[in-house]
């Protein structure tokens, strides 16, 4: 099978992790008989230097004529909150996700076995194991509703967001939920803020309509401050988790810290037609980019995302999951992960040690 991915090397460490990335889908393509056409594409920061904003014309309809979009990471301190919004690699990525219709982020945050000691609960909570999905809703909410500033006659400048959401928005992420709890351990939570906000109350009403279609998952309503608050109680109690934008974007980034680092976790968004893009959660860590010290992990998992939901090649992402795993088995690690006294091994060594264990 060929395969055409478009690329998104992007700022800081990015470049590093997706050369990484593509040798690990190379050496599997010799393994299981793939090919590729690899196809560059400008986004972020380094596309407003190049060009003079940070999303180009023609970066969507090079990516919607790619199979999937591997994306290594965007952003830093050059093209920060100074600069006009065009200019911003955040704006890019709030403008990639909307124009190919990839409503739906998934982001699981798995302990892997080697990474028990890394985890910071309790012994006994980690050893319980940590396995969950969250479905986070991508396109919609207070960060792409209305925004408003303006002068008040006595509170000086007030400023709006607004938060909105449609049945049709919701329930295509709830369903997606539904059927992504079906390969897993059919079990679906769904998150909100339903004693408080409107749009919570409306997501809730339609998630339960949605539970009475699948009565072989079990169903139940989190209130997000509990939810929050669970997470690093016992986070081995969620399998599949989904909620709106904003609530997924902050619990996302908690759920990836009790498995140990940001920089082993994978993600994944996803619409109802192709390409998916896939992407490490970590940023683009610009002190120490070029020096090949960044962890090419999240990203190598983010390729075995890529073959598990866009090619439905699942035994390919078995094989680089389980490299991963045998690698971290045998104590290498980058200076992220490193433990005190272990000496740390670089981007490209460790990308080397993963292709082996392939």
């Amino acid at each position: 099978m060929n395969y055409r991915i478009a690329l998104i090397r992007g700022d800081g460490i990015g470049p590093e992790v997706v050369g990484e990335a593509v040798k690990v889908l190379e050496r599997v393509g010799k393994t299981f008989g793939h090919t590729y056409e690899f196809v560059d594409v400008l986004l972020g920061g380094c596309a407003t230097d190049a060009v003079g904003k940070s999303y180009p014309d023609g970066t969507a309809e090079k990516c919607r004529a790619c199979d999937a979009v591997l994306l290594g990471a965007v952003g830093g301190p050059r093209w920060g909150a100074d600069k006009p919004a065009e200019q911003r690699p955040e704006t890019a990525l709030l403008a990639i996700r909307k124009d190919l219709g990839l409503y739906a982020n998934l982001r699981p945050a798995t302990l892997r076995p080697a990474m028990i000691d890394a985890c910071p609960l309790k012994t006994e909570t980690a050893q319980r194991g940590i396995d969950l999905m969250m479905v986070r809703e991508l396109t919609g909410g207070i960060y792409f509703g209305r925004r408003e500033k303006y002068e008040t006659d006595d509170r000086g400048v007030e400023c709006a967001d607004r938060m909105a959401y449609s049945e049709h928005e919701i329930e295509r992420i709830g369903r997606r939920a539904f059927e992504l709890s079906r390969l897993r351990r059919r079990k679906v939570t769904s998150v909100d803020k339903a004693n408080v906000l409107e749009t919570s109350r409306l997501w809730r009403s339609v998630m339960h309509r949605l539970a009475q279609e699948y009565p072989d998952v079990a169903y139940e309503d989190f209130l997000v401050d509990n939810c929050a608050m669970q997470l690093v109680r016992d986070p081995g109690q969620f399998d599949v988790l989904v909620t709106e934008n904003m609530f997924g974007d902050i619990l996302s980034d908690e759920a990836s810290m009790v498995t140990g680092s940001i920089g082993l976790l994978p993600s994944a968004s996803i619409g109802d037609r192709a390409p998916g893009l896939y992407e490490p959660i970590h940023g683009s860590a610009p002190d120490i980019a070029g020096q090949d010290k960044a962890n090419p992990i999240a990203t190598i998992l983010s390729a075995a995302m890529m073959f598990r939901y866009s090619f439905q090649r699942a035994a390919e992402a078995d094989a680089i999951e389980a490299a991963v795993d045998a690698v971290l088995a045998e104590g290498w690690r980058t200076a992220d992960i490193a433990e005190p006294g272990v000496t740390p091994v670089g981007t490209r060594k460790m990308g080397e040690l993963i292709c082996q264990k392939l």
